[in-house]
């Protein structure tokens, strides 16, 4: 049971990686402005990014556990 829903947490997980990294490369591609239905993607990555390196340690250390977290 419980390994079912591992299986399908990971799927899903990579499902919205899959999606992510196609938002990025699209909206890199014809520009943010002109994909309404995927939004600003690189505008809130960049944000997030921005947001972790403000906080100092706690970002850093946020942004290990997410990066453990995607390892796994």
């Amino acid at each position: 049971m419980i390994d079912k829903i591992k299986a399908s947490v990971a799927a899903l997980t990579d499902v919205g990686l899959a999606l992510l990294a196609f938002a990025i490369v699209a909206s890199l591609l014809v520009g943010g402005n002109n994909m309404a239905f995927l939004g600003d993607v690189v505008g809130n990555i960049t944000s997030l990014v921005q947001q972790l390196g403000n906080a100092g340690l706690a970002g850093l250390i946020s942004l290990g556990v997410v990066l453990w977290l995607f390892n796994r």
